[in-house]
C-alpha cells in the first residue's frame, strides 16, 4: 500500500515522500495519527497545496525542541532510591522516574527518554539521552544515590 507521509516517520522517510507500507501499519498507525494519507491523485494534489504549511509546522516543532534542549544541556539530575550495601537498588529506575525528575526543569515525556541498556538497577552516575525531536538529542547526567 502506498501512502504520502505528512510528517517524518522513522525508517520510512520525510514530509512528502511516497512510501510503500503494509496495509495494517497504514490503517492502524500512520493514517489515524495523521502521519500519512493514501497515495491517490487527489491526495497528491492536495498535499502539494499544503506542503509549505506542513514544512513550516515541522520547522516550528524543531525550533521548540532546540529551545528545550538548550535549557537541559549540561544539567545534572539526582534521584534517591532504596539500595543495598553494595549499591544495588531495591527495584529499578525507568523512563517514567527519569522523566518526572527532568520535568522539574523542562516538560519531558517518558517516550523522549532513551535507555538503550534498559532500566537502571544500581547507584552511580549515568549519561541519559533525551530525544526531544528526530534531529534534537541532548545528553543529561543522572546521579542515582542511596537513601
Amino acid at each position: 500500500m502506498e501512502v504520502i507521509l505528512l510528517d517524518r516517520v522513522n525508517k520510512l522517510g520525510g514530509i512528502g515522500d511516497v512510501a510503500v507500507v503494509k496495509p495494517g501499519y497504514a490503517r492502524n498507525f500512520l493514517i489515524p495519527n495523521k502521519k500519512a494519507v493514501m497515495a491517490t491523485k487527489a491526495n497528491l494534489v492536495s498535499f502539494e497545496e499544503r506542503r509549505a504549511e506542513l514544512e513550516a509546522a515541522a520547522a516550528e516543532q524543531k525550533a521548540i525542541a532546540e529551545a528545550r534542549a538548550k535549557t537541559l544541556e549540561g544539567k545534572t539530575f539526582t534521584i534517591k532510591a532504596n539500595a543495598g550495601d553494595e549499591g544495588k537498588l531495591f527495584g529499578s529506575i525507568g523512563t517514567r522516574d527519569i522523566a518526572d525528575v527532568i520535568s522539574t526543569e523542562v516538560e519531558v515525556s517518558k517516550s523522549e527518554i532513551r535507555l538503550p541498556e534498559g532500566t537502571i538497577r544500581h547507584t552511580g552516575s549515568f549519561e541519559i539521552d533525551v530525544q526531544l525531536h528526530f534531529e534534537v538529542v541532548v545528553t543529561v547526567t543522572l546521579s542515582v544515590i542511596a537513601e
